[in-house]
């Protein structure tokens, strides 16, 4: 039996994020995530404001791509190794505490809900395990400390291209911790063009099926494929996947219908947009079967990936 996701706000693409984060406290399980290298380093210290008046809204951010408006910072601090700076990312246990301080500070929270490894298989191939594992000792000793309740990795194409897999974050998790451990989620593109992650989990594989059955919480992201759903789907594909729904509602329900999934990230700056969407998510979950007749209408085609970091 499937359920259908939370809706949260997510602020890659969002320009006015602090009237869209006030729209998101209206959602049944209020929650923003976003990073602080979103709209030119400016994300979290926008939505600093709007946090503070719902103490009650989660929050999600993250650490590891480097953002440009403060690589100087990091360097005078002496947190960033030149060949860091030269990739815009790291996963340097310095660099770590010092970003998740001003990730804290920037919020506005003494408490982070869940901090994300961002795109942790941008830091190569090499000990690749190593590099987790210490940045999981960094995000443990944070949750000890009472500066985050958990953490998670949010990924581009570290499933999909096998950089790690959901029982492998959890091994490294355990050893960081030395034995129960904080990790708490994943985040990952789930969308009809992004759709290998929906359709194993509809089969009842891949990284969101094992992710969830290790209880640990799914967040979807780029559910509209960056926008470009809205134009690329078409009132047939509405009509098939629940019909009375615009394109985009049709679109993300789907996605909020995947098993396995908790949360499912829109970014949208509109009153009509984010009603619309929890009214479609309100409307009850897409059978399995469903799914499966959706995915079999679309499997001609095959889906396109984006190449573009979130």
């Amino acid at each position: 039996m499937t359920r259908t996701a939370d809706l949260a706000l997510g602020t890659h693409r969002c320009r006015e994020v602090a009237a869209a984060a006030r729209r998101a406290a209206t959602a049944p399980r209020p929650w923003v995530d976003t990073a602080p290298n979103y709209l030119g380093g400016r994300a979290q210290r926008l939505l600093a404001g709007a946090l503070a008046e719902h103490p009650g809204m989660g929050v999600s951010t993250k650490i590891g791509i480097l953002p440009a408006s403060t690589v100087g910072e990091a360097m005078s601090a002496g947190v960033l190794a030149p060949a860091a700076t030269a990739a815009g990312h790291s996963l340097a246990p310095a660099y770590l505490r010092w970003q998740l301080a001003r990730n804290r500070a920037e919020l506005g929270r003494s408490r982070l809900d869940l901090v994300f490894l961002h795109n942790p298989e941008r830091a190569g191939p090499h000990r690749m395990d190593e590099q987790l594992e210490a940045a999981f000792t960094v995000l443990e000793e944070a949750a000890a400390a009472g500066h985050i309740t958990g953490y998670g990795v949010a990924t581009w194409h570290g499933f999909g291209h096998g950089a790690f897999t959901v029982e492998r974050l959890l091994e490294l998790a355990g050893r960081a911790a030395g034995g129960r451990h904080h990790l708490r989620a994943v985040q990952l593109p789930i969308s009809l063009v992004s759709s290998a992650p929906l359709t194993a989990a509809v089969e009842g594989r891949g990284p969101v099926h094992e992710a969830a059955a290790a209880g640990l919480e799914v967040f979807a992201s780029s559910p509209l494929h960056g926008g470009e759903l809205v134009t690329l789907g078409t009132p047939e594909l509405a009509d098939i996947i629940r019909p009375g729904l615009s394109v985009a509602a049709a679109c993300l329900l789907t996605v909020a219908s995947c098993p396995g999934v908790s949360t499912v990230l829109l970014g949208t700056g509109t009153t009509a947009h984010w009603a619309q969407a929890l009214a479609a998510l309100d409307s009850g979950p897409l059978p399995i079967e469903h799914l499966r007749s959706v995915l079999d209408v679309l499997a001609p085609t095959g889906p396109r990936h984006r190449t573009a970091d979130a």
